[in-house]
């Protein structure tokens, strides 16, 4: 709260943020301090789902102007690398992300970020939706790297906000059927709601089992899975589901090292790919949101002002609901 209001440099905006999201990262480095080699060592500030006002815009900005409601992506490349190049910023080793140790992220009330990577919002797109591109990107880029075309049959493992929007985004880009799973029966409601077609609650199925349940109620083996929650027994499930040449993406993380039928994805030619965060999805997202193709307003079940986060993390950690929204401007009630 007390901390300085900084100044922009010649490429950067000053934001008065709005709405940030809380993403399970922010969670999980509130309690254990780290994800992988990304350790906190210093005080740091959460928050990577974020939209906010332009207050002031460095000497070299023209494309942002003061009153600006913009969207932000956290993802700033530092150096113009061979990533850089190739149009793949996100693997960039360097790269600047909003809420990853060393950098800090946008849970405050005012923020600077690089101009180029701030996106102007259309009137008809909220706050609220402006925040959500960011796990929205994540869906873009999962389901574009699996290739997810008209007439694909599809399989989302989670029904967290993750699964929920790549549900979404496979239905928009042509996707015939969708199945997911979950343990939660209230999360797979929300998965309905948002534009699956078949939803499976696992209990204590093998994978295999969870495999022949997807497969029946398609009618066939999905050509795509994409596999949202990084927990073992589900990327084995994911692949026995997957039809003989065809794609498995992983988006979760879970730990290091996992053991996987790698064999009989070997022998069917079942492409396993990974995805790191997303790029070039933002414009993509904006235009989704603006001409209504996209609806990831019922993805949002609390609000909570900025005071409160501590009871906002409280209920991410919990898992109830969705996605926990905090409001950072507590003089705009505008969602």
């Amino acid at each position: 709260e007390n901390r300085p209001i900084p100044d922009p440099g010649p490429n950067e905006v000053l934001l008065r943020m709005h709405s940030v999201g809380i993403c399970g990262s922010d969670v999980h480095y509130w309690q254990h301090g780290r994800i992988g080699d990304f350790v906190v060592k210093n005080p740091m500030v959460l928050g990577h789902e974020a939209s906010g006002t332009v207050v002031k815009v460095g000497s070299r900005v023209t494309h942002l102007k003061q009153g600006d409601r913009v969207a932000i992506e956290p993802g700033v490349p530092r150096e113009m690398d061979e990533f850089c190049k190739t149009g793949r910023y996100n693997l960039s080793p360097t790269i600047f992300f909003c809420a990853t140790p060393p950098d800090d992220g946008n849970l405050c009330r005012y923020y600077k970020h690089s101009a180029s990577y701030c996106y102007k919002l259309p009137d008809n797109v909220t706050f609220e939706e402006g925040a959500l591109i960011e796990p929205l990107s994540v869906g873009i880029h999962a389901c574009k790297r699996a290739g997810v075309t008209l007439g694909s049959k599809v399989f989302v493992s989670g029904s967290g906000p993750i699964g929920l929007v790549n549900v979404l985004v496979a239905k928009m880009m042509g996707a015939a059927a969708v199945v997911i799973t979950d343990l939660s029966a209230s999360r797979l409601q929300k998965a309905k709601e948002v534009g699956a077609d078949f939803t499976i609650q696992v209990k204590n199925e093998t994978p295999q089992e969870v495999a022949s349940k997807v497969e029946n109620l398609l009618g066939c083996m999905p050509e795509i899975t994409v596999e949202c929650t990084g927990v073992q027994a589900c990327i084995q499930a994911g692949i026995y589901a997957t039809r003989s040449g065809g794609t498995l993406v992983l988006v979760g993380l879970g730990p290091d090292m996992v053991t996987v039928p790698i064999v009989n994805a070997a022998v069917r030619e079942v492409d396993i790919r990974g995805i790191f965060r997303y790029c070039n999805t933002w414009p993509i997202a904006i235009a989704l949101l603006a001409s209504k193709r996209i609806n990831v307003k019922p993805l949002v079940t609390h609000r909570f002002p900025l005071e409160k986060a501590l009871e906002a993390f409280e209920i991410t950690k919990r898992g109830e609901g969705v996605k926990v929204m905090l409001k950072c401007d507590p003089t705009d009630h505008n969602p």
